[in-house]
C-alpha cells in the first residue's frame, strides 16, 4: 500500500513537470479579462433584474 502512493505521487511529481505555467504577463492579462467580463455581466443581470422587479411591481400595484 505505501509503495502504491510513493509510486502515485512520483507520476503525479512526472505530470507535473509536463504542465505549461503561463507567464506572469499572461496570467495578469486573463485575471483582467475575468474581471472585466464579470463586471459586464454583474451590471447587465443588475439592469435586468431592477427591470423586471419595476415591471413586477408596476403589475402589482396597477
Amino acid at each position: 500500500m505505501i509503495q502504491k502512493i510513493k509510486n502515485f505521487f512520483r507520476e503525479v511529481k512526472v505530470e507535473a513537470k509536463k504542465v505549461n505555467y503561463p507567464s506572469r504577463e499572461e496570467l495578469v492579462g486573463s485575471t483582467w479579462v475575468v474581471i472585466v467580463t464579470v463586471m459586464v455581466v454583474s451590471l447587465f443581470l443588475g439592469a435586468i433584474d431592477t427591470g423586471l422587479g419595476k415591471l413586477v411591481n408596476y403589475l402589482i400595484v396597477r
